[in-house]
């Protein structure tokens, strides 16, 4: 009997002893690569089946788990992410892991028998390194009306024109010309008092600074038109037509819907007029083909 309890209390100590490992990545990965974390049991061979990862959303400030549905044998989960367990381990793949460079993931037991804080594994965070496409913009364009790939400005007037990418630390621009060894080692373009041999192509070059094969790269064209050239032929009056344009469009809609609503409510308040029913006032007798038959002969009007 005494065997049998000894037994008993040294599974429940290891059994208490057993804690959630969560592993992944221990450098940064590049983006467009995998991740794959695991969740185990150290030195115990609990069920792995009662585990589920979360993660910690910023926007909600807390731990949410991430759900499965079953799908072709296997599990999918959130963003293109798949669970699987082989009974030793748990592993959850991200395939597209550049959002979540930084965010905190953990592994938490369902088990009745393991409450907090040893239901959960220490959080782990992973980062991606990543680099946009290069974006440009300039005075009058938003980042909804690009910059067009081709600029046209009148000789003597000013260019300035600015890149931007997202990436996973600050990159490093520069802009070159093509056929010449101008380098601007910038993120903006400055071109003062534009001259013909000023025009050609401008290439805006973003370099990772962690890593070397991450670079990418934007063109444009900047052509110089005669000091007289017609406003509307330079991008600056193209632009301005375009505006111009989708305004009196907007106006003339607003004009033309203000114009049909007044009018339907003004058909729908003439409508509802009293009826003039003119046969009402007629008056009917008792010998009149209108009236009920009765044996007077009272010649008096009913009305």
């Amino acid at each position: 009997m005494k065997g049998l309890l000894l037994v008993a209390l040294v599974a429940l100590i290891h059994g208490c002893s057993a804690t959630l490992i969560i592993t992944g990545p221990t450098e940064p990965v590049l983006d467009g690569d995998p991740v794959t974390l695991e969740c185990l049991y150290s030195d115990s061979d609990l069920n792995i089946s009662q585990v589920h990862f979360e993660y910690f959303s910023e926007y909600m400030q807390s731990w949410r788990q991430i759900w499965e549905r079953s799908w072709g044998g296997r599990c999918l989960s959130f963003y293109s992410a798949y669970v699987e367990q082989d009974g030793e381990k748990a592993s959850l793949l991200i395939q597209y892991p550049t959002r979540f460079s930084g965010v905190p993931f953990r592994c938490v037991s369902d088990a009745d028998n393991v409450t907090a804080p040893d239901n959960s594994s220490q959080p782990l965070t992973f980062k991606v390194h990543y680099l946009g496409q290069p974006s440009l913009s300039m005075e009058g364009y938003s980042s909804y009306l690009d910059v067009p790939k081709e600029l046209m400005v009148r000789l003597g007037e000013d260019v300035v024109v600015k890149c931007s990418a997202s990436s996973s630390e600050e990159p490093s621009y520069f802009w070159q010309k093509e056929g010449s060894d101008w380098v601007l080692p910038s993120s903006t373009l400055t071109l003062k008092k534009m001259r013909v041999l000023d025009e050609g192509e401008y290439t805006c070059m973003v370099q990772h600074p962690s890593v070397e094969s991450l670079n990418k790269k934007r063109t444009i064209s900047i052509t110089v038109l005669p000091e007289d050239a017609p406003w509307y032929e330079t991008t600056n009056g193209r632009l301005w037509l375009m505006t111009s344009a989708a305004a009196v469009s907007l106006f003339v809609f607003i004009l033309s819907m203000s114009v049909f609503l007044c009018r339907r409510a003004k058909r729908i308040k003439t409508s509802k007029g009293p009826i003039d029913d003119r046969s009402q006032k007629k008056p009917i007798y008792k010998t009149s083909v209108e009236s009920l038959p009765s044996t007077s002969g009272d010649k008096q009007p009913l009305v």
